[in-house]
C-alpha cells in the first residue's frame, strides 16, 4: 500500500548548516513569488554553486527552492549532485518533515481515540476508523498477535463517512460505558455485529466526530484505514489501507 508520508530517511551526503531564519519581508523577490502562488516559506538553508536554498511546505509537502546566485531566479525541485544523490532531501526531512510530524502526532494524541491494547504497550499506533470499514476490520484481525502480546497498543480514532449509519456507530461506540469492550466485541464480530446506532448523538460526542473528521482532512487522508506508527529510528509514517504481510510486520514492530 501507498505510503502518504515519506518521513526521515538521513542522507549523508551533504551536511547542511543551518542559516538564521528570515522574515518575510527579507526574502528575495523570486522566493516571495512562491510564496504568492500558495507555499509556506519555513527557513533558508545553504546549497552548493553558489544557491541559497529555501525549505518550504506546498498542500503539505516539502518542497526545496533554490535561488541563483543573482537573486533573480528560483528553481524548484530536487538538487542532484554527480552520484545521483538527492541532496535536498537531509534539509526539506530536517526543515519540514520532522517539524510537521511531531505537530501530526500531537494532533492525534489530542484527538478523541478508543484505545485497543494495554496502556503499558511500548509501541503505540494510531488509526481512522470508520465503524463500516471492512478493510479497518481487516486490520483489527491482523493486528491480534501484537495488541494480545501486549506489545501494541493501537488508537482508533473513530470517524463516520462510509455509510449513513456510520457516524450513528461511531457515537455508540464513543458512548459506551466500556469503550475498548464495545470495540472489541464489533470488531471480532465483523459482519455479524450488533452493534446498535445511537440515533439521538449527544452534542458532545457528535463535536468530537466532527473534530475527528476534520483532522483527518487536514492531514490529507480520504479513507479508512490510515495507520499512523513510529518506523525504525522513530519518525512517523502513514500507511493507507490494510497492509500487506511485509509491511505489517514493520508497522506492529517486533513481538515478545
Amino acid at each position: 500500500m501507498k505510503k502518504l508520508i515519506n518521513l526521515p530517511v538521513m542522507l549523508s551526503a551533504l551536511t547542511m548548516l543551518t542559516v538564521p531564519l528570515l522574515h518575510a519581508e527579507d526574502w528575495p523577490a523570486p522566493i516571495k513569488a512562491v510564496e504568492a502562488r500558495g507555499a509556506e516559506i519555513i527557513q533558508r538553508f545553504d546549497a552548493p554553486s553558489g544557491l541559497q536554498g529555501y525549505a518550504a511546505r506546498y498542500n503539505g509537502q516539502g518542497v526545496a527552492l533554490y535561488l541563483t546566485e543573482d537573486g533573480q531566479h528560483v528553481l524548484v525541485g530536487s538538487l542532484l549532485n554527480a552520484k545521483g544523490e538527492d541532496l535536498s532531501r537531509q534539509p526539506l526531512d530536517r526543515l519540514v518533515y520532522e517539524p510537521l510530524a511531531k505537530e501530526m502526532l500531537g494532533k492525534l494524541e489530542r484527538s478523541t481515540w478508543i484505545a485497543d491494547g494495554s496502556a503499558k504497550a511500548p509501541r503505540i499506533l494510531y488509526m481512522f476508523s470508520d465503524p463500516n470499514c471492512p478493510y479497518c476490520n481487516m486490520f483489527w484481525k491482523q493486528a491480534r498477535p501484537w495488541v494480545e502480546a501486549g506489545d501494541v497498543q493501537i488508537r482508533h480514532v473513530m470517524v463516520g463517512m462510509l455509510r449513513q449509519d456510520s457516524v450513528e456507530k461511531a457515537a455508540a461506540l464513543l458512548n459506551a460505558k466500556d469503550q475498548q469492550a464495545a470495540l472489541h466485541e464489533h470488531e471480532s464480530a465483523g459482519k455479524a455485529s450488533k452493534l446498535k446506532v445511537l440515533k439521538k448523538i449527544p452534542a458532545a460526542i457528535q463535536q468530537q466526530l466532527d473534530n475527528n473528521l476534520g483532522l483527518m482532512a487536514e492531514m490529507g487522508v480520504a479513507a479508512t484505514p490510515a495507520i499512523f506508527y513510529p518506523d525504525e529510528n522513530g519518525q512517523l509514517r502513514q500507511q493507507r489501507g490494510a497492509p500487506s504481510p511485509d509491511v505489517l510486520k514493520q508497522i506492529m514492530g517486533p513481538r515478545s
